[in-house]
């Protein structure tokens, strides 16, 4: 734990895979329901300060967590990130993208390009039960 980390202090989304090592959430993003994170959960800032069976595990976390997004979330395409310039915590970012999301082809923390279709976004939030049970699968 380091004080003052959100991703210490704070699950960071709606657990859905609470593992010894990470946990996986469901961010709240009005705009990108499907949004997850892989979280490790000691606070350890870089990549490579995990040793490398962490790193294997913690990957092998993201494509479970891709896999499922794909599988459910139908997306255009799945843009997989690790920044942490403002969170120094290991995290992956796993966002489903679509065509007509309000930032693509951009990243998602770009300006917007478009207004949101709320009835798309409505139609990909009422997916939210299916991948929820489709991360217990991926990672029972």
């Amino acid at each position: 734990m380091s004080e003052g980390c959100e991703l210490c202090d704070q699950a960071g989304g709606e657990v859905l895979v609470q593992q010894p090592d990470f946990r996986v959430v469901l961010v709240d993003d009005k705009n990108y329901p499907g949004f997850c994170r892989v979280i490790w959960n000691s606070h350890v800032g870089e990549m490579t300060d995990l040793d490398p069976q962490q790193r294997d595990a913690v990957m092998q976390a993201v494509w479970k967590v891709e896999a499922a997004v794909r599988e459910t979330m139908q997306p255009d395409k799945v843009n997989v990130a690790s920044l942490g310039n403002m969170t120094p915590h290991v995290h992956w970012h796993v966002i489903p993208r679509y065509r007509e999301d309000l930032h693509f082809p951009s990243p998602v923390w770009a300006q917007t390009q478009r207004w949101p279709d709320p009835a798309a976004v409505n139609a990909r939030r009422a997916l939210l039960p299916a991948l929820r049970e489709a991360l217990k699968r991926h990672f029972a």
